[in-house]
């Protein structure tokens, strides 16, 4: 499940995802945070891999092909300064392309 917040410039997307579910491989323009907020995950960043206990805030640079397995379900955000608060488009403003 998603869920979009956003206030002052900040965007936060809020993705509850269970035990076993791996978040596609992406990267994007700008750096950004992301929040482990509930769980234990592997983040595997431009093939290296690390393993992550709730509560952790990492930053994920710019340009770094990143992916998320959960290992347990977890609530996870990736947070992003952007004026975007357009939920159809903020991830093609965010993303880079493949």
């Amino acid at each position: 499940m998603i869920q979009h917040h956003f206030g002052g410039g900040v965007y936060a997307k809020e993705a509850s995802i269970p035990a076993g579910y791996l978040a596609v491989q992406h990267a994007h323009k700008f750096d950004h945070l992301s929040v482990l907020a509930s769980g234990k995950v592997e983040l595997t960043v431009d093939n290296t891999t690390t393993t992550h206990e709730a509560p952790a805030c990492l930053t994920i640079a710019a340009g770094k092909a990143h992916s998320v397995l959960a290992l347990t379900d977890i609530v996870w955000y990736c947070i992003h300064a952007t004026d975007c608060t357009d939920v159809e488009a903020v991830d093609d403003v965010l993303i880079e392309e493949h």
